[in-house]
């Protein structure tokens, strides 16, 4: 459990911020007038009225940019070139884990060639070994 919540889980919920965050009007940092009441009664007008100004949302963007962007430091789910263990059964393992992410990796990518917007974020080579962004 702690290692799905400290790799894939936080994967999940981090690696799309950028994308789904970065075009604003799909998750504006706030609102300058209050949302309608009712259906029906939104123009196009009032909803650019309700949108934040320039400056909210770009420190918006920026925050979820610097949230979003890759560390330096990066290390593939699997990929820590740490040993913790000295035991044949832990190590025999921990390589059938990697094996494990390897076809995962595989399977997703030849998954996602035919697909016009291919979901990448659960790709164990783009999830990180811990959480640290």
């Amino acid at each position: 459990m702690v290692i799905f919540n400290a790799s894939a889980q936080h994967a999940a919920v981090n690696n799309a911020q950028l994308d789904y965050f970065g075009w604003m009007p799909n998750a504006p940092v706030g609102l300058q007038r209050p949302p309608p009441a009712s259906r029906g009664h939104c123009s196009e007008l009032s909803l650019l009225d309700s949108f934040p100004d320039v400056n909210s949302t770009v420190h918006g963007l920026t925050t979820i940019y610097l949230l979003s962007k890759e560390p330096a430091d990066f290390v593939p789910l699997g990929g820590s070139a740490e040993q913790h263990f000295t035991e044949v059964i832990p190590r025999e393992m921990a390589a059938r884990f990697r094996c494990d992410l390897k076809r995962l990796t595989c399977d997703i990518r030849a998954r996602n060639v035919g697909l016009t917007l291919p979901y990448v974020y659960l790709d164990p080579a783009s999830v990180e070994d811990s959480v640290t962004r």
